[in-house]
Formats: C-alpha cells, structure tokens, sequence
C-alpha cells in the first residue's frame, strides 16, 4: 500500500458534496479551474491608491506605492517604502488602468460557491467565490487549500465590504500562493488590528490596514484613499508584493519500464536555495491528475517515494514541491511552489 500523507488534500475522499459546494459546516470548496488574473503594470506594486494614501508610524512596505490621478502619499517617514513611489504620473496611470482591468476581470468571473459571509473556521478549494449576504467577515483562520496545483486561482467577490477581525489569519496550503488570490471588493476592505492577511484587495474604495497587520500581496482602493496605520515601535506594520524565492521540480523513476507489482520508486530533485539553505517541505507524487504519495525533502532537496501498486500501462507521472517554509538565517522563508514535467511510467505484464 502507497504511503500517504495525512495532510488535508486528502479531504477529496470526502463524500456528500452538495451543489455549491458544502462540504462540512467548516468546509467549503468550488473545486473549478480558474485562469490566472493578469495585473500588469501593477505586479510590482503594493500599495495603490486613486486619490492618496496616508500612513501613521512604523511601516514597512516592499514593493512600489502608485497614486493616480490623484497624487498624495504622506508618512514617509516614519513609515519606509522599499519600492518606488509613483504620484500622479503616467507610470501611475498605467498602473492605476491595469489594475482596475484585473477588478473588472475578477467581478465578471461567474461564482463557482455562493457562501456565508463568516470565513473563519472554514477550508476552500480553488474558485470563484461570493457571499450570500455581499460581504466578507474573517474572525478567527480561513484556510485556502490548492490540492496540489501550484497555479491554483482563488477569487473572493464581494458585493459590498470585506472586513477582518483582530488577530484573525489567512492560511496557505498544499500549492496556494498569495499572488493567485484576489480579493475583489465593490466598496471598502480594512483590515483589523494584529491580523495576517494574504492575497491582493482589489477595491472600489477606502483600504484601511490597522495597527501590526502583516499582509503578503496588494492593497488597492481604485477611487478613494489606503489608509495605514503603523507601529509605534517594532515590529512595524507590514505590506509585501508577493516575492517567494523560485524551485524548480524534476522527477525520475526506477526501474522504467517495471514489472506489474513491482516497487517503482519516484525520485523528484527541488532546484531552489537562499543563502545556501536548500527549499523544505514536502513533494507530492501524482498519477496524472490523482495524487498517489507525499514524501519530506532531505537537507539536498531530494524526495523519493516508492510503490508496487501502479497498474499495466503507460503512465503520466509528475511531482509538485508544496513548501511548508525553511529557517534561513533566523527568518522564515517560503519558497514557491513548482510541479516537474510529466514523464512516462510503463508497466509491463508480470514475467
């Protein structure tokens, strides 16, 4: 028997899926491929404003601050921009466009889960998602499971407003990257106090970050003002584009051709340091679209899993590096996930 993780892609065994999705009181999934959002001009901002925006204290922002057409930034310092900042000029403009052509494209992607608007305590697949009442609330944990798909698009559409409560938290699982998760708000978002949010806020209007958030993506209010407020000492207030260090994926197997029960074993090599600190975490091993075994990287970036259980024929085997985060230099550091080339398995008759 194939050894399997016990990490929760392993819910796809679950029965009972309702049409929209409802899995459990806590789980919800759309489970529906979406094409990635291009934002253009706007991949390397982090903050972006229509009229201004205003910061308080200690900040620290990576990534470029645009402004358009209107053309105020204050708090600069205290607050710190590791980036460039755009004021009401055509490199703002054309970010300002791209990025409201991305809300556009978000709002017009057709629901896959309509949804309560609570989002704590509760585990979602890739989609579309709305809210049954027009908004998001986010108290506690909502976790975003991309089942092993690295590319996996998650789209939040919000009628009305998206809040987050204090010291509430955005969990990224199995493949899911801050870049691929947008948040698509008709009128304001803020963020609460203490609180870890990742995926870009696409809004309408105001955009208001509160005191020590740490938020991994992008705070957009297209017409009005982001409002932030910083620390008064550190750690400051934190917002960051998306920036994982690549990995690169390769896979090989052993014997190929094999016999039919004969163990195979899948060896898949993950190309990815920072400051010599090889990436960690955990390679899964798929069969074409279905996940057969997981196994941890050493200290060399090497993963092997092996089987007897593949059937005769030729199969499509590929791996996907899902990062789990690796300690360099005292700080956390979260590789990008990546999924090898597939190659050809085949499996011959017993002797």
């Amino acid at each position: 028997m194939a050894n399997l993780s016990p990490r929760s892609w392993l819910s796809v065994g679950l029965t009972g899926v309702l049409a929209m999705g409802l899995l459990t009181a806590s789980t919800w999934s759309a489970d529906a491929r979406q094409e990635p959002i291009d934002l253009g001009e706007g991949l390397g901002v982090a903050v972006m404003a229509g009229l201004a925006v205003n910061n308080e204290e200690l900040t620290r922002i990576t990534g470029d601050v645009a402004v358009s057409p209107g053309g105020v930034v204050t708090g600069f310092p205290p607050g710190v921009v590791l980036g460039r900042i755009y004021r009401g000029n055509g490199q703002a403009a054309r970010i300002r466009g791209d990025v409201e052509s991305a809300y556009h494209e978000a709002q017009g992607r057709a629901a896959n889960g309509v949804i309560p608007a609570q989002l704590g305590g509760r585990t979602l697949g890739p989609g579309v998602y709305e809210s049954r009442s027009g908004a998001f609330v986010l108290d506690g944990t909502l976790k975003l499971d991309a089942k092993g798909d690295p590319d996996a698009v998650f789209i939040f559409k919000a009628d009305t407003t998206l809040n987050t409560a204090e010291v509430s938290n955005i969990d990224v699982l199995n493949g899911a990257q801050e870049e691929n998760i947008f948040w698509a708000v008709a009128n304001t978002a803020s963020l609460g106090t203490l609180s870890t949010f990742r995926g870009n806020i696409l809004a309408r209007n105001g955009v208001v970050v509160d005191e020590g958030v740490q938020m991994v993506g992008r705070a957009v209010s297209l017409d009005t003002s982001v409002s932030i407020a910083g620390t008064g000492a550190t750690p400051r207030t934190l917002i960051s584009v998306p920036d994982r260090p690549p990995t690169s994926t390769t896979l090989t197997s052993a014997p190929n051709p094999s016999r039919l029960r004969e163990p195979v074993t899948f060896t898949a090599v993950v190309d990815g340091e920072v400051n010599g600190v090889h990436a960690g975490g955990e390679v899964i091993f798929k069969d074409g679209g279905t996940v057969i075994g997981s196994a941890l990287l050493d200290d060399h970036g090497v993963a092997r899993f092996t089987t007897d259980e593949l059937t005769r024929g030729v199969h499509q085997m590929s791996a996907v590096y899902l990062d789990e985060g690796s300690a360099v230099n005292e700080a956390w550091v979260y590789f990008q996930p990546s999924q090898s080339p597939a190659i050809e398995h085949q499996v011959l008759n017993r002797r």
